[in-house]
């Protein structure tokens, strides 16, 4: 006899903000999705008004994970705005700051956030149960406490640069208004090489050069068996645990990606970019493992299923509005994020994306093997440190010898638009500002989780985490965990808005 069961989740604990999420199950499948944001983000309309400046303060307090990476697009947008050229050192300077912040995400979602869901009770009777409670039990577990611990150290790196972290503002048109001492900069090498230490000793369990040698999923497997330290490593327990609850079918969603590039290339580094350009790391589009060229003009967003009025359904953010309207009872309409789309897809954004636009070996045959599940979109982004911090050690010994200038003067104007495109720790982030007679005219921002998190658009496609849910097979409908570990792999983060509360019960299906 087929059972069908509706099934509202609120709210998904342990992401940043409030998230909900209602389910329609058959048989204990996931037949039909939806995601819902439950706050409203005024930041766009609270800017119109102001000086263009004003954007690099109030842009930065929007998060306080990604803090950084809203004060780096923003001033990227005002770059273009005012033709404002970045020094050498200035880019370093911002290069720096932006992988620090990736750093301290990836391993604080990875482990006070993803891992945690393995200490939920339905795991109780397995082998590794235990070992993931000593692990991330939350606030006692071992590697919940070291991850606190070393990345709270590591984040000092940003406040000697910028003089602050949280909420820093010294980044601005034309490069960075500080200026780190001789000795600032070794104090920045030292706790780059303490966090480094940390990293290879317990996440890897062997050098990051040794495991950016590994280039297939075959590879990967071997690696693992090779030794104790491996297995043990907390890389290593992610995929025994995943391998030992098959989790690798789970999640898969639409097998499109999005990456709007990461790190200015300074002119005069001994680094050379993944692939020919001016960014470190290329954007691109990604369908079914084909890369395309990006182009910011082929993104809109659609409101068709926000709660938000405009008279058209979708548009380009140079031109969209964010005028919240919500009754409570229109049933299509059901979130307060927007529907980002990009060339007509839904595209998902974050480190497994980064991973397939660079062309990286190891997760290209991840993808191409398993999809892209779960456990591909988290090991991107455990790995991804391996990437990163080569990158910041270079930088940071060529910034203690050039004598090239941090910031350049430029010429304000009075008209004009701009937009920000940077990657922020959870994936693809976009500030597009225009300013008229001197003062900023529109606002508008799309971040990561918007894209992750979007609802349908005007042609009823789920967005990348709705659609990851789609085929979930329930062991218990009323402990759904496994909805947990999908959500929770996209790193969601919904904070950057205005808290609304409506008490009643409501259902959207």
């Amino acid at each position: 006899m087929t059972t069908k069961k509706r099934i509202q989740i609120y709210p998904l604990n342990r992401v940043e903000g409030d998230l909900e999420i209602f389910l329609e199950v058959e048989d204990n499948i996931v037949r039909d999705a939806w995601s819902a944001g439950t706050m409203y983000r005024g930041i766009e309309n609270i800017m119109v008004g102001r000086g263009p400046l004003d954007g690099l303060v109030i842009t930065p307090r929007i998060c306080g994970i990604c803090t950084n990476s809203h004060l780096s697009a923003a001033a990227k947008a005002l770059d273009m705005v005012f033709n404002a050229s970045v020094p050498d050192n200035a880019k370093r300077v911002r290069n720096i700051a932006t992988i620090v912040e990736q750093l301290q995400n990836d391993m604080r979602q990875s482990f006070l956030l993803f891992m945690p869901d393995f200490t939920n009770k339905k795991y109780k009777d397995h082998d590794l149960y235990e070992e993931a409670v000593k692990r991330y039990e939350p606030l006692k577990g071992k590697t919940a406490i070291q991850t606190i611990t070393e990345t709270k150290r590591l984040l000092e790196i940003i406040a000697m640069l910028g003089g602050q972290w949280p909420h820093s503002s010294f980044i601005v048109p034309g490069g960075v208004l500080s200026i780190a001492s001789k000795s600032e900069i070794m104090q920045c090498r030292l706790l780059l090489g303490s966090f480094r230490t940390w990293y290879e000793t317990y996440v890897l369990g062997c050098s990051m050069d040794t495991f950016n040698e590994i280039k297939t999923k075959g590879d990967l497997y071997s690696w693992l068996d090779e030794s104790e330290s491996h297995q043990k490593s907390e890389i290593g327990f992610f995929l025994r645990i995943t391998g030992a609850y098959r989790m690798e079918k789970l999640g898969c969603g639409h097998d499109t990606f999005i990456s709007f590039g990461s790190l200015d290339m300074p002119e005069d580094t001994d680094l050379s970019p993944v692939k020919k350009g001016v960014l470190f790391f290329p954007a691109g589009f990604s369908k079914k493992l084909t890369i395309s060229e990006f182009s910011q003009e082929d993104i809109v967003e659609d409101i068709s299923s926000s709660w938000f009025d405009s008279s058209e359904k979708e548009s380009h953010p140079f031109n969209g509005l964010t005028n919240p309207y919500a009754t409570g009872g229109e049933k299509h309409k059901y979130t307060w994020a927007k529907a980002p789309r990009y060339n007509g897809h839904p595209a998902e954004t974050g480190p497994l994306a980064e991973m397939l636009i660079s062309s990286n070996p190891l997760f290209t045959d991840l993808v191409k093997k398993d999809g892209p599940n779960l456990v591909n979109r988290q090991l991107a982004r455990i790995a991804r440190p391996a990437t990163l911090m080569p990158l910041i050690d270079t930088w940071l010994n060529e910034l203690a010898i050039s004598n090239d200038n941090f910031y350049k003067s430029y010429r304000k104007a009075e008209q004009g638009e701009g937009f920000g495109l940077i990657q922020a720790p959870r994936g693809a982030l976009g500030h597009w500002v225009k300013i008229k007679d001197g003062k900023i005219n529109k606002y508008q921002i799309i971040t990561p989780s918007t894209w992750n998190a979007s609802p349908r658009d005007s042609k009823g496609v789920r967005g990348p985490w709705e659609e990851a849910l789609i085929g979930t097979r329930l062991q218990d409908t009323d402990n759904p965990v496994e909805v947990d570990h999908i959500v929770r792999s996209f790193d969601p983060c919904l904070v950057c808005t205005v808290h609304t509360i409506d008490g009643r019960k409501r259902t959207i299906i």
